[in-house]
């Protein structure tokens, strides 16, 4: 199944780009006087302001096909690099996958407030939106897997949405649940995974592309790129190649490209880091629970807490904004109970969450 209008040979990207080229000739091509890049800009300014490396990689487009990052992540995932396409982060992969499999008019299913860009890119592409209610139980803030399914097939949907760890809930739907998705889906209907938070999972290394699903990865958490704007899908390849179709080709730029590849490089630093937010994650979970609140499992860098109702949510995230402290509290009149709390240092300084502290317990 694909966006009807893409269902033809073609469209074919016009700029494939000098690396590209170079793989096709298998020599090195030097002199590029093709693509009106500015490589004789001196950028004294930004040289001194970020250094001769990332003046020089700023001076030209990155690889179309981000052919190096995707060899690195075929080896890491044990995938092939046919499965992966690499685009501006997930965001851009959840646009991207709307383009190349919604038709405009077409109904996709996710959950009442989940992460709301998805909402936003739906209803931007012309989609029309169905909701279904989170499961919702001491300890339990969930997407409700069966519901998805039956709407699914009760409105004809073209694609599914679901994040998996959840965003905003932090819940992690388990690897039964997403079987039963994806085998009980209509079989003209996607499943869009977003997996934004997967290596949260200490336990979960499955990678592999799923028929009928797209998986979206980001480079924006784990490994704490989220200003370069980097992440991939993992799909089937002939999914893959419709999405190539309308892919936006120099979206990822050249730093971008080496900063991913550098990070991919130094497995032990994201893991250091991994296992530090889980640390975080835990302490602040717990310094809420002792402040008496509702405080969800979570298996994300983050934090959710429910609160008893729309208004007290308002009124801490107020507070706290008055205090100068950002807390997220979903968009969705669904979750408007809920907030969502980053597991940073920060947010364990002593004092940082106090109007909190102080509202919870008045």
């Amino acid at each position: 199944m694909r966006a009807s209008h893409l269902d033809r040979e073609g469209p074919d990207n016009p700029f494939p780009g000098r690396q590209a080229l170079e793989r096709r000739l298998e020599r090195e091509l030097p002199h590029q006087l093709g693509s009106n890049e500015g490589l004789d800009m001196p950028h004294r300014a930004l040289t001194e302001a970020l250094g001769e490396p990332v003046a020089a990689l700023a001076r030209t487009y990155g690889d179309a096909q981000a052919h190096d990052l995707r060899q690195r992540l075929a080896e890491r995932l044990d995938v092939s690099a046919s499965a992966l396409l690499v685009d501006a982060g997930a965001d851009s992969l959840i646009a991207l996958t709307l383009r190349a499999l919604c038709d405009t008019g077409s109904t996709v299913v996710t959950s009442a407030g989940t992460y709301p860009t998805f909402r936003y890119f739906a209803e931007g592409h012309g989609c029309r939106l169905v909701e279904v209610n989170y499961q919702q139980g001491p300890d339990r803030l969930a997407p409700d897997v069966d519901a998805l399914v039956q709407a699914a097939w009760l409105h004809h949907a073209s694609l599914v949405y679901l994040a998996n760890p959840d965003n905003p809930s932090g819940h992690c739907s388990s690897d039964a649940d997403i079987a039963h998705l994806v085998n009980n889906l209509p079989p003209t209907c996607h499943l869009l995974l977003d997996e934004a938070y997967h290596e949260f999972r200490l336990d979960y290394r499955d990678s592999q592309p799923m028929t009928g699903v797209v998986r979206l990865r980001t480079f924006s958490k784990a490994h704490g790129l989220a200003g370069l704007r980097i992440g991939y899908a993992i799909a089937a390849s002939d999914t893959l190649e419709i999405m190539n179709k309308v892919r936006i080709h120099y979206a990822v730029s050249s730093i971008a490209l080496t900063a991913a590849e550098v990070v991919l490089a130094h497995d032990d630093e994201v893991e250091q880091h991994i296992r530090a937010v889980i640390d975080r994650r835990e302490r602040l979970a717990a310094q809420l629970q002792a402040w008496g609140a509702d405080v969800l499992p979570s298996a994300t860098n983050f934090v959710a807490v429910r609160l008893p109702d729309a208004d007290l949510a308002l009124e801490i995230q107020q507070a706290l904004l008055a205090d100068g402290v950002i807390v997220h509290r979903p968009p969705h009149p669904a979750l408007g109970h809920v907030l969502r709390l980053s597991a940073v240092e920060d947010a364990l300084a002593p004092g940082r969450l106090a109007a909190l502290q102080n509202l919870l317990q008045r």
